[in-house]
């Protein structure tokens, strides 16, 4: 840690590990169990946006959460394609704050104009946060992708209509029930990430879309 404005990381690595504190008290560190620094942030924020309106911070409503993905696979930007770990966590930030697929575009567009074209790694990363985008959209909270099959496993309240998802199910021989909050998408051996990743894009597009 000895380049340029290596001291700020390692204080923001410290706040992430140790927890941000109290705001108006004098404790110094929190409790990374009960509560991250990204998560501390967005609290925060929602009540100081209270305050503004005049309004008591209600902190009985829940922080929206985001999709999880699973592709087994690894989604990261390697070593040797991005040597500056500083500049690597920037972009991992810039790819977890991406809310809009032309984001991403702009993000890989960047990429390849820095450092060459993706790693396959690179292509899953950038994969994963497309299907992170569209599954928060329609309030799905885990996404489970592998070579056979893909789980795809919605909030107790979707953010997509429920008869699109039935519908979904019986138009198509490939998709199933399981239980009451998930569907499975079985599909051929798909290795290539893309192959999935696209597949399952386009299931997901066409409940949005409907």
């Amino acid at each position: 840690m000895e380049d340029l404005g290596s001291g700020f990381f390692l204080a923001m690595h410290d706040l992430e590990i140790r927890g941000a504190g109290e705001v108006l008290g004098d404790s110094q560190s929190g409790d990374l169990q009960e509560i991250g620094f990204q998560l501390y942030v967005d609290m925060l924020d929602r009540a100081v946006q209270s305050l503004k309106l005049g309004k008591e911070p209600n902190i009985d409503i829940q922080i929206p959460q985001g999709t999880e993905i699973v592709l087994h696979t690894p989604t990261l930007l390697p070593d040797e394609y991005c040597p500056d770990v500083h500049e690597r966590l920037i972009i991992y930030k810039r790819l977890a704050n991406a809310s809009e697929r032309i984001q991403l575009e702009k993000i890989e567009e960047e990429l390849i104009d820095r450092f060459g074209l993706l790693p396959a790694e690179s292509k899953a990363l950038l994969a994963s946060h497309q299907l992170r985008i569209v599954g928060k959209k329609l309030g799905i909270s885990k996404i489970d992708s592998a070579p056979h099959k893909t789980t795809v496993t919605f909030h107790a309240e979707p953010l997509c209509d429920a008869m699109e998802i039935i519908e979904l199910v019986q138009k198509r021989n490939d998709i199933r029930f399981s239980g009451p909050s998930k569907i499975i998408c079985e599909h051929e051996n798909l290795d290539l990430t893309e192959e999935r990743v696209k597949s399952l894009l386009e299931i997901l597009n066409s409940l949005s879309h409907n």
